[in-house]
């Protein structure tokens, strides 16, 4: 008897808990172990006449800081030949526009890999977590099993090959292997990967392990084209998929709505010249169901709960008398792009 009445007012408290609370917890947050975000950004290449594939990943950086990751978890990756080169008529300075509305190589950028430590071994044994055991926090991939991470690649590339530095290649193999060593190592949740060269999509074709993402500027056999020339400097100054996105990402902010399945969709035929390349197969979920933040942006630890919190009074403190006179500065990210460019919607 004692016992059916303890079910009863345990099952009766429950209910109360369920109607009283109105908490409805999602069924993929709580199957979701995502708990952070991470962003390896690579420049393949050098030399000042691939002045557009260094613009291309600076930017990639600027919006993936922008909306939350912090260099931290960023690991930045190029020649840096391009903003001390003799040839650049604005030194210490590289731009993603023939506006020149941003220097993308500003004061806040934090370079892991520079120079020829921009290498296929570094490259893998930064993915695989095989680094040397003296090797700074700062070069080291210090992911976990909830990590989702976007992987960026620009540079030039064949038919399952991309180039190092006009050096050396890594294969399209020797890029799967090294992925499934990351999910055999628990490394990732799930991996966003993006290449924008010539023959991308050739890169994620051996693909074998789960959970990834992947999109290339261009199929096999086709070209990925540069977008347009800024005559002052001389060079193309960024690369036609990667303009589109950054087109794309000045309109996403931390909290949007935006989805996956909208930037695969981001350039089409029309505007990129060539194919963009989309392998879902891998991927346990609907692109048009996921946030674009849950590569973009940040992670917040949230914490769901139907039980009471004790809040402890703290004293009121005076407010202090400012100066009406002052003007506060509002700081923000200025725009990557003109804004008559750019749709805000």
């Amino acid at each position: 008897m004692a016992f059916t009445n303890l079910m009863l007012v345990f099952i009766f408290n429950l209910l109360y808990l369920s109607l009283s609370s109105g908490i409805e917890i999602p069924e993929e947050f709580q199957k979701s172990n995502h708990t952070n975000n991470w962003a390896v950004l690579v420049d393949t290449s050098r030399f000042w006449f691939n002045y557009r594939h260094v613009a291309n990943v600076l930017s990639i950086y600027r919006s993936v800081k922008r909306l939350g990751i912090p260099d931290s978890q960023i690991i930045l990756m190029i020649s840096d030949d391009m903003a001390c080169n003799p040839r650049n008529p604005r030194p210490a300075t590289i731009f993603n526009s023939a506006h020149e509305q941003i220097n993308v190589y500003g004061d806040d950028v934090e370079v892991d890999y520079r120079g020829y430590e921009v290498s296929v071994e570094n490259f893998i044994r930064l993915l695989t977590g095989r680094v040397p055991p003296d090797t700074p926090r700062s070069k080291q991939l210090l992911t976990d099993e909830g990590s989702n991470i976007l992987i960026y690649l620009t540079g030039h590339g064949g038919d399952g090959f991309l180039k190092f530095q006009d050096s050396e290649e890594v294969t399209s193999q020797e890029l799967a292997d090294a992925l499934e060593q990351m999910w055999q190592k628990k490394r990732y949740n799930e991996i966003f990967f993006i290449i924008d060269t010539c023959q991308a999509s050739s890169m994620y074709e051996k693909f074998y392990s789960p959970n990834i993402l992947a999109t290339a500027s261009s199929l096999v056999g086709e070209d990925s084209l540069s977008h347009h020339v800024d005559s002052a400097i001389g060079v193309y100054i960024i690369d036609r998929y990667t303009y589109y996105v950054l087109e794309f990402l000045e309109n996403v902010h931390p909290n949007s709505k935006r989805t996956m399945s909208e930037f695969l969709a981001v350039c089409p035929k029309s505007a990129c010249l060539s194919t963009v390349g989309v392998r879902k197969d891998l991927f346990n979920r609907d692109p048009s169901k996921v946030p674009i933040t849950d590569f973009f942006g940040s992670v917040r630890p949230v914490i769901l709960t139907t039980d009471p919190i004790n809040i402890v009074e703290t004293p009121k403190r005076k407010k202090k008398t400012e100066n009406k006179t002052k003007v506060q500065v509002k700081r923000d990210y200025v725009p990557q792009f003109p804004m008559h460019l750019v749709q805000v919607t």
